[in-house]
């Protein structure tokens, strides 16, 4: 059963996880990204990317990115955001926001008087939280989930 529905904003696609299945999948250990290894065609482990990926699957969700202001910081369009509810934001984390009725997704900056949102790309202005704007934490992104 999901906790969150399907929500589409301008800027991201919200989705609910299900986690109850598990899928364990091939992992190859300290694949060289330099020379290749002899060793690159052993495969020993397995991984369940359900357990790698979350640590507390009631309180996370999927978010898909769209916009280019987070690419500094490796966000692209189109990839996927693993996203903790339960972690506290703190200076420095990247947070999904909602602020005065839009989501964004922004590096947190917690100064002794004021909060701002940065955008890791310099063609996008921050964004100072004062007093009159709305804005709510929805969670701490954990994890990118790309596609090459």
């Amino acid at each position: 059963m999901a906790i969150f529905q399907l929500f589409s904003s301008e800027n991201f696609d919200i989705y609910p996880l299900q986690t109850v299945t598990g899928l364990n999948l091939p992992l190859m250990e300290g694949v060289q990204a330099g020379f290749p290894s002899p060793a690159a065609d052993f495969v020993d482990n397995s991984i369940d990317l359900n357990r790698h990926l979350i640590r507390h699957p009631s309180a996370t969700f999927l978010a898909r990115a769209k916009g280019v202001s987070m690419i500094k910081a490796g966000i692209s369009d189109n990839d996927l955001l693993v996203v903790d509810k339960s972690l506290d934001p703190s200076d420095g984390k990247i947070a999904l926001c909602y602020i005065d009725g839009e989501f964004t997704v922004k590096y947190i900056r917690i100064s002794e008087q004021e909060v701002w949102l940065d955008p890791a790309n310099d063609n996008f202005p921050s964004i100072r939280f004062k007093d009159g704007n709305n804005l709510m934490i929805w969670g701490i992104v954990t994890f990118i989930i790309k596609q090459v």
